[in-house]
């Protein structure tokens, strides 16, 4: 039985535990990058298969070593920071046209990106342990999903607003020091435990 209660508690939980975190910055940088409808379809279909990973592992989630995920998390900032800083600038600040930008070449990058980077997270950890308190899978999940949908929604909209306002190459810049930021607290927990 669907509970709307639940659904909508979960949903406030996820959304603001989510809001803080690096996902809205994740859809930001995209949204500013492509089309905002094949970011959200990508990062939207990624969190489904967190959510329902979380449901389906319950509090197993919570058993992966702390250390190995923030290491691991902490890396792949390092990664995306390198390749912001080093990105060839080609002067073209517009926004890549659909033709040149497949659905699936957006969707897949939005996926992955979102994929690898929230394994572990928080979020999905507070999803499996809503879940295991509220025994109805379906209203957390509803919950959940919509709760994280909404935060990227937010991002990728952001990064097309700010993309009228700030040029692409500083929104490039403060990213990249916010994903090395990130990176280094990342690691910084992985090694102190």
């Amino acid at each position: 039985m669907f509970s709307f209660t639940v659904a909508a508690l979960v949903f406030g939980v996820i959304f603001l535990a989510e809001l803080p975190d690096k996902t809205a910055l994740a859809g930001l940088m995209l949204g500013a990058r492509y089309r905002a409808s094949y970011v959200f379809a990508g990062v939207a279909a990624a969190f489904l298969v967190h959510v329902a990973l979380a449901i389906a592992a319950g509090s197993v989630l919570t058993l992966l070593p702390h250390r190995l995920v923030q290491a691991v998390v902490g890396v792949l900032f390092l990664a995306g920071a390198a390749m912001l800083l080093l990105k060839k600038d080609d002067g073209d600040e517009e926004i890549a046209k659909p033709a040149d930008q497949s659905f699936w070449k957006v969707s897949g990058a939005g996926f992955m990106l979102i994929l690898v980077a929230e394994f572990g997270d928080l979020t999905q950890i507070m999803t499996a342990n809503l879940a295991a308190r509220y025994d109805d899978p379906l209203s957390v999940g509803v919950g959940a999903a919509l709760g994280l949908w909404a935060v990227a929604g937010l991002g990728i909209l952001g990064g097309k607003t700010l993309m009228r306002y700030v040029p692409l190459k500083l929104i490039t810049k403060v990213a990249a020091l916010v994903m090395l930021a990130l990176a280094g607290f990342s690691l910084y927990e992985a090694a102190v435990g």
